[in-house]
């Protein structure tokens, strides 16, 4: 008589044991049917201000707050200012999404931006007069204002609009003065501080003074990401912050690399399947210049870069990019079906006229987006924004199918969930044919895998991420490899879902 030996069930004693025992043991388990969305991570990239650079580190760091940003890497630094967009003082932000800062070294030949104001005339009146810092008046709930009072003299006050500066320690400058003049000169160096804009404001009473800016010196100096980018190794950074803007478009495309169909690279590499978008923001509001940029020749294949529009901003550049990454990381992370169309960045200073230049008309809007440039409303004080996308829009290919930010979301999405599934039931697996009979565990049949596919595709569809599940089945094909006994194939295609992006409807009326 044949004896079968059925696969043991539990290993906590083993089978080499014959003497009375008990034993019991634990293990790691994954019962959930259905899987997650991609968690997002950010990654920020900046300068740390001059009096932080030294003994620098540019290992990476995850910070949870502004104000540890601003220990590490000093207050009204680039980095500063952008984890207290995306983590402001009183509010939740971007909540348990991780907040990861790539620290980058300030070039040596590097220099910071200054702008001196010279003050005329000995105060006639009392007032209070205030100092716009890049169109803020405060930092987290700290002003600019200071007191002008009868007999001040252009050297007192100039004290006092250096005081004014420094008092703010969220500030982005250095204030100093002397013989009537106060200068304001940025805390870190290179060429993002040559947006340094200062102004002074004294409403509706002079008081006998007059401010007038003397001297104006911008900022020079690059920085070089290769250390930043060869730290992202194995985990899945989704949103890079890029403070630079234009000058590091061509290094994130580089590495974050292009989906193509025959040799994909970079991150979209089908060994690594990694990539990200890059945000960087535009303070301009001429649609020549943004599109310059997004339609440049090797932008229009790239599907890495995506401008942040903040039109006539006095802001950061900078600025405008965590403020769209504040709003997408919340949105593709908890509800990554919907889009950030319609929603109004949190923390962006706006023009004082409110005329956010060629923006303002849909049809410059509509060309921007066809040319590969994410566009903005001004409603209710704030900028809204209305199409988010990446320089993706090759002449002919109708629809795009990398421009749109949420659509590449969405992709990474069910890459993240397929791969989940393969850990959980095809890792490691013995292959067996779909008609062998078999009794022992950890192995896997073509089309138990398929159907554990099929699954995915209902459970996607659920959540709206794709429409049409039952064309993606009949087109799911698995076969174990017909070269090697070791190698499983799978294959198939799905329909993402699209959003309402234009409503066109017509009436017909008669008597």
């Amino acid at each position: 008589i044949k004896k079968i030996i059925m696969g043991t069930i539990s290993t906590a004693v083993g089978l080499d044991k014959i003497s009375r025992v008990s034993g019991y043991n634990i293990k790691k388990g994954n019962f959930t049917t259905e899987t997650q969305n991609l968690p997002q991570i950010i990654a920020i990239f900046g300068e740390a201000n001059t009096a932080n650079q030294v003994g620098l580190t540019v290992d990476k760091v995850e910070v949870t707050s502004a104000a540890e940003a601003a220990t590490l890497f000093g207050s009204g630094s680039p980095i500063h200012r952008i984890v207290s967009v995306l983590r402001p003082t009183g509010s939740d932000g971007v909540g348990g999404i991780p907040t990861i800062v790539f620290p980058q070294v300030t070039d040596v030949g590097a220099t910071a931006t200054v702008r001196a104001w010279t003050v005329t005339g000995t105060a006639t009146a009392n007032a209070t007069h205030t100092v716009v810092v890049n169109g803020r008046t405060s930092v987290d709930y700290q002003y600019y204002t200071f007191d002008v009072v009868v007999g001040d003299t252009p050297t007192i006050i100039a004290g006092k609009i250096s005081d004014a500066l420094n008092r703010v320690l969220g500030s982005p400058v250095l204030g100093t003065s002397a013989l009537g003049v106060a200068t304001a000169t940025s805390k870190w160096k290179g060429l993002t501080s040559a947006q340094l804009n200062v102004s002074i404001d004294y409403g509706d009473n002079a008081a006998g003074v007059t401010y007038a800016q003397t001297t104006s010196t911008n900022g020079a100096g690059s920085v070089d990401l290769s250390s930043s980018l060869s730290q992202f190794g194995d985990d899945w950074y989704t949103m890079v912050i890029n403070p630079y803007g234009s000058v590091q478009l061509s290094a994130l495309e580089q590495f974050n690399g292009f989906p193509s169909e025959t040799n994909p690279t970079g991150r979209y590499n089908g060994l690594i399947f990694k990539p990200f978008c890059a945000y960087f923001g535009n303070t301009s509001g001429d649609k020549t210049v943004l599109s310059a940029i997004t339609d440049a020749a090797g932008r229009i294949n790239q599907v890495t870069n995506v401008l942040c529009p903040a039109p006539n901003s006095k802001g950061f550049d900078f600025e405008a990019a965590a403020n769209v990454v504040a709003l997408a990381s919340v949105v593709y992370q908890n509800t990554p079906h919907s889009d950030v169309s319609g929603l109004s960045y949190p923390d962006m200073p706006i023009p004082a006229d409110s005329n956010i230049g060629d923006l303002k008309d849909y049809n410059n809007r509509d060309f921007l987006v066809k040319k590969g440039c994410s566009t903005v409303m001004l409603v209710e004080g704030a900028y809204q924004i209305q199409d988010l996308v990446t320089t993706y829009h090759p002449a002919g290919e109708v629809p795009l199918l990398y421009n749109y930010v949420r659509t590449l979301n969405i992709h990474f999405n069910i890459k993240d969930s397929y791969t989940t599934l393969e850990k959980i039931y095809l890792k490691d697996k013995t292959l067996v044919a779909d008609n062998q009979i078999t009794d022992v565990i950890n192995c896997i049949k073509p089309k138990e895998w398929k159907g554990i596919v099929g699954s995915l595709f209902d459970e996607k569809a659920e959540d709206a991420l794709i429409n049409d599940p039952q064309f993606s089945k009949a087109s799911l094909r698995v076969q174990i490899g017909e070269t090697s006994p070791n190698r499983f194939e799978t294959a198939f295609d799905y329909k993402t879902t699209g959003t309402v992006r234009i409503s066109s409807t017509t009436a017909r009326a008669g008597f």
